[in-house]
């Protein structure tokens, strides 16, 4: 990864095999002495290796080119600044941590909402919605067209009055993939969207469960780019309590239609 090191090896590729030339690219801080890698470069050249080492450098080349289009894509995402945002305390972890933190912070400010706090979706995804629709949704009147946009509301396949199919149409929509994957890593969470994705998949097939938890996902998004709102995950268990109070609603409205009325037993007691 060093300066002499790089040079030699680009020698190499390009077909030198001489040691003495090859170490004439050694650096005046390299402590080790000319001797010593004239001898080190001295041996067999095979040519299975060199073909390894030719691409290695390629492929080295490659994630340098790519690093650069980072760089890049930070700097003009950081003139897209609204509102600096609160992220919270900055991590004193290692740099790939500090580097995700300050990614985070760019697209917060741009969006003037931080999407990465919505259980699921992370740095790639946040990157990739934001890439695509922006932080202004005003093309979208409501959520329902923002939704349909992405092919993720049940189709209105209908004949006679009845429904034929209710399937989503297919699409190749980049929100619409995001969020699908965002989505199935849901399965294991510990949040209120993990035991929604949960429950969903105990009454139906994963793939209508995972497009059905997208569907959620992208009202979530809609919402906090329109309004502005924080998200606050309430956990699976305030879920859970939502979810028996809906039951019980529903079985007192299905009594009430019936001329029952339903004591708990705790009363009865």
């Amino acid at each position: 990864m060093g300066v002499t090191g790089e040079l030699i090896i680009r020698s190499i590729v390009a077909g030198e095999r001489d040691p003495k030339t090859l170490a004439r690219h050694r650096h005046s801080r390299v402590k080790a002495s000319l001797e010593d890698i004239i001898k080190a470069l001295t041996g067999n050249w095979r040519e299975e290796h060199l073909f390894v080492l030719k691409q290695s450098l390629a492929m080295y080349d490659d994630a340098r080119h790519l690093a650069e289009c980072d760089t890049r894509l930070n700097a003009g995402l950081k003139d897209l600044g609204q509102k600096r945002v609160d992220l919270g305390k900055t991590p004193r972890a290692g740099r790939k941590q500090r580097k995700e933190y300050d990614m985070r912070q760019v697209l917060a400010d741009w969006a003037v909402v931080d999407l990465t706090r919505i259980n699921g979706l992370g740095l790639a995804a946040v990157t990739k919605i934001l890439t695509e629709i922006g932080s202004d949704l005003s093309r979208f009147p409501t959520v329902k067209h923002f939704c349909s946009w992405q092919g993720l509301c049940p189709g209105t396949k209908i004949s006679g009055g009845k429904v034929l199919s209710a399937k989503t149409k297919r699409s190749v929509n980049r929100v619409r993939q995001a969020l699908k994957m965002s989505a199935m890593s849901l399965s294991h969470s510990g949040s209120a969207l993990g035991a929604f994705y949960r429950r969903l998949c105990a009454r139906m097939d994963k793939p209508s469960a995972n497009t059905a938890v997208a569907h959620k996902l992208a009202r979530m998004v809609y919402f906090m780019l329109t309004r502005g709102e924080a998200f606050v995950d309430q956990g699976p268990q305030r879920y859970e309590e939502q979810q028996l109070d809906r039951s019980v609603a529903a079985l007192n409205r299905r009594a009430t239609a019936l001329g029952f009325a339903i004591t708990t037993a705790a009363a009865q007691a």
